[in-house]
């Protein structure tokens, strides 16, 4: 168990870590160069260190067990917590640029597996940039879930191309996601709600959930309320934008 002293990284009162020890900056670049392993492929992944109790060794090719939802960047981790108890025997893992966060987010999951023993077993965090090694940690056709969640907007026209759902990135989130999967986006910037939105619109190989299938599904009611950004949001009675797409396959495009 981590100490919980007065100056301690750790809570007294929850055991869990304090979010102010592990602060950083609010943007980062995620086209410049960043120091942390990287995969060579998906086969490489060693899934004994995310999550020990499926995956006992690391003789991860004897299972068939993989990775379903990915967070991308998940922040300090709120939504990865709240789907590990919603879908306990689904594997998921949060995708982070920034070091101290995917470090807390870490620390996070440690805490509450040792204090609900059996559970939060399901779910680890990577730091990794997303925007570039996708293919090195997911298979073709391997996730049903993908989340971006209050994406940095990147409000000039010139860095555009850092956002990370654009139609060239939607090509790569398609191949990693199964006929079927789902990409769930929310922002409070109206302008990127929109430029997500007609990122996805305009792909042959996603369409929109109808009304029915959002108030059936979920996930979608977790994205204004698990995450931080989502409750601060809400605590200041602001407007959020979604955009919840389906994958189809490439038979099913409409001419």
């Amino acid at each position: 168990m981590p100490e919980t002293g007065g100056n301690s990284t750790f809570s007294k009162s929850t055991g869990l870590p304090r979010k102010r020890f592990y602060r950083a900056r609010a943007h980062s670049n995620p086209l410049s160069d960043s120091h942390f392993p990287v995969p060579l492929s998906p086969s490489h992944v060693d899934y004994s260190l995310h999550y020990p109790q499926f995956f006992p060794s690391s003789d991860k090719a004897d299972s068939c067990k993989k990775i379903k939802f990915a967070d991308i960047g998940c922040g300090f981790g709120g939504l990865l917590i709240s789907l590990s108890t919603l879908f306990p025997e689904t594997l998921m893992i949060g995708m982070e640029l920034r070091d101290k966060v995917s470090e807390y987010v870490k620390e996070r999951i440690l805490s509450l597996r040792v204090a609900n023993p059996g559970q939060y077993q399901n779910v680890s965090v990577v730091r990794t940039n997303s925007m570039k090694y996708i293919p090195n940690h997911f298979e073709k056709a391997q996730l049903s879930k993908m989340f971006f969640l209050f994406p940095d907007p990147h409000f000039k026209e010139k860095n555009h191309r850092r956002r990370v759902i654009s139609p060239f990135l939607l090509d790569e989130y398609a191949f990693v996601l199964e006929v079927g999967g789902i990409i769930y986006t929310i922002t409070d910037v109206e302008e990127l709600g929109d430029w997500m939105k007609s990122c996805l619109e305009n792909h042959p190989l996603f369409e929109p959930l109808t009304e029915k299938e959002l108030e059936a599904d979920p996930a979608v009611k977790l994205l204004s309320s698990a995450t931080e950004e989502g409750q601060k949001v809400a605590r200041n009675e602001g407007q959020t934008f979604q955009a919840v797409y389906r994958r189809i396959a490439a038979s099913d495009q409409i001419s």
